[in-house]
């Protein structure tokens, strides 16, 4: 069995059956099986996840009782087959066909059979396989073909114009630049970038952040350079929170929802590992991560320790020059990275979430001293988690003023989806 679309069925069956992260599934399957081809296994994965509802849109066409009535070990080794077909012009048909039949017989008992008719039925049929009619419902449409949540649709159309978030839509299914900050405390730019390129990898700097390095080139955390903290893997726009929270040497700074800790330690460098950064998050397990990574770096200046960000510590209150409230948030702003994400449904704890960024994002603000500086951060494109909770927090502390707001957007900036807002805390007493 070929061991690259064997690594691929594993992984999306952890994501499909057991709700996994596809990163974390992904990498735990290519440990365990060791493909020879890891650029094809990512692109297979990645591909059947971005485009899972569309898949599904043709299963529907193709299979009298629907994608649905399937169980999941069938559907997936189907929407892996019509993905190569589709999709994968380096691949050849009788290819796709052949390989998705030998999962089968291992994975599908008793339904080889089933699945070749089906993947051969789509090499008759696949002209005529229609999208819904934009006309009659743009929503379904929408969804379908870039295969999105229909209420992520519907949440987009309702800030932007139709062309916008159609484009909006395509980014969230391109691949994303693989980005590093280099650690300053280490290195110089232009020695990182040469020593990257003498081991083969290809080196572009970023646009946003003077530390963001492009690299294009496999096995990149595998390398001495990674494991002795020269860099650290981070996209453009998580690098920019710590350039506007724009902290000082010596300053006293706390980040309240700092696991797994990647803004943390871009903020201790920035500091040159001076002053305090105390890192809090509910779970423990977390923020061993957390000191995990301050040791890799090379960073003595993070304090970790478990707190309930929506708790006030009155220990803390007035003590921090800035504070860093990077929110759990619905993620629509990385799905590029985490396709699954464009799935979930709305539930009532997402439907909570703004209540509990505001509870966080109020509670913090009692530890920021007089004259200092308030941000608040998410990784998703919403307004009800991102300027209606800072229009909310305004009203309720008029101590505060709002300096700077940016929502990046991915076909705009180049960036995943974050929204940073910078606020200032009145150096009046009173």
């Amino acid at each position: 069995m070929d061991a690259n679309r064997k690594t691929a069925y594993l992984t999306l069956m952890d994501v499909e059956s057991k709700k996994s992260y596809s990163n974390i599934a992904l990498n735990h399957q290519i440990i365990c099986n060791r493909p020879q081809s890891q650029g094809f296994v990512r692109e297979l994965v990645y591909g059947v996840l971005e485009n899972k509802m569309l898949l599904d849109y043709y299963i529907d066409q193709l299979v009298s009782s629907g994608a649905d009535s399937l169980k999941a070990s069938d559907r997936t080794v189907l929407r892996m087959g019509l993905y190569q077909l589709g999709y994968m012009d380096s691949v050849p048909e009788y290819a796709a066909v052949n390989e998705s039949v030998i999962l089968a017989k291992k994975y599908c008992r008793g339904r080889d059979g089933f699945i070749n008719g089906v993947l051969r039925n789509y090499l008759t049929r696949r002209l005529s396989l229609k999208l819904p009619d934009r006309a009659e419902d743009e929503v379904k449409y929408l969804s379908i073909k870039y295969s999105y949540a229909p209420w992520i649709v519907e949440l987009w159309l309702e800030q932007y114009k139709t062309e916008f978030v159609e484009e909006m839509l395509k980014a969230g299914n391109a691949t994303p630049p693989n980005t590093i900050r280099y650690n300053w405390l280490r290195t110089l730019k232009e020695d990182i970038i040469e020593k990257l390129e003498e081991e083969g990898y290809a080196v572009e700097e970023g646009k946003l952040y003077p530390n963001a390095l492009h690299v294009k080139g496999a096995e990149l955390l595998n390398t001495e350079l990674y494991k002795d903290g020269f860099f650290s893997v981070q996209d453009e726009s998580s690098m920019l929170v710590a350039q506007k929270l724009d902290p000082k040497h010596g300053e006293t700074i706390m980040d309240v929802c700092a696991a797994p800790g990647g803004k943390t330690m871009a903020i201790a460098e920035r500091m040159n590992n001076k002053g305090t950064i105390i890192a809090s998050d509910i779970y423990r397990r977390k923020l061993d991560l957390v000191d995990k990574e301050a040791d890799r770096l090379g960073i003595t200046n993070v304090q970790t320790r478990s707190w309930d960000a929506t708790r006030v510590d009155s220990a803390m209150i007035g003590k921090a020059d800035r504070v860093l409230v990077d929110a759990p948030c619905s993620g629509l702003g990385v799905v590029r990275r985490k396709p699954e994400i464009k799935y979930k449904e709305q539930t009532q704890e997402g439907e909570l979430l703004p209540r509990k960024q505001l509870a966080i994002l109020s509670a913090s603000s009692q530890y920021v001293k007089p004259g200092g500086t308030l941000l608040y951060s998410t990784c998703t494109i919403n307004p009800y988690e991102n300027q209606r909770v800072i229009s909310e927090f305004l009203k309720k502390n008029s101590n505060f003023k709002k300096e700077e707001a940016i929502q990046l957007l991915p076909h705009i900036n180049g960036t995943d989806g974050f929204f940073i807002c910078v606020m200032k805390k009145s150096s009046s007493l009173v």
